[in-house]
């Protein structure tokens, strides 16, 4: 018998995983990815914003099918080029985004049916705050 999370068998995981995305998406998931893919679009118009737009289609992957997803490191995590692009991210839009989740994440975290999605806005804000150098990948 294959355990998922340590609660029950693979199966019921991923009916769980594919319930807990739709509620995420009826209840909001689909304003926000929609929102990133805007502001994606909009930072590909301009050749310096092609790199930002790229890490913001990550926010979009996450958004809009949070459960199941999981953050790694990617293969140039550590290098000074991911860094430094991380610094100017932060401070030109990651940093509201961030602070957004973290408030919606506290107010989800008032009631118990609420901390599965507010998890998923604390998996965002990390996302949000330093997107170069990471992957998304599906457990």
């Amino acid at each position: 018998m294959s355990v998922c999370c340590g609660h029950g068998i693979e199966g019921n995981c991923n009916e769980m995983k594919a319930v807990g995305n739709v509620i995420w998406l009826l209840f909001g998931g689909v304003f926000v990815a929609v929102e990133y893919l805007i502001a994606s679009i909009g930072l590909m118009l301009t050749i310096v914003g092609i790199p930002f737009g790229l890490q913001s289609l990550k926010l979009v992957q996450v958004a809009l099918w949070p459960f199941g997803k999981s953050l790694v490191p990617g293969p140039a995590a550590s290098g000074c080029l991911s860094l430094l692009m991380n610094v100017i991210w932060f401070f030109l839009g990651g940093l509201p985004i961030a602070l957004t989740h973290l408030f919606f994440g506290l107010l989800l975290c008032i009631t118990i049916v609420g901390i599965p999605f507010a998890k998923q806005h604390f998996k965002l804000m990390k996302l949000a705050f330093a997107p170069f150098g990471k992957r998304v990948v599906s457990d």
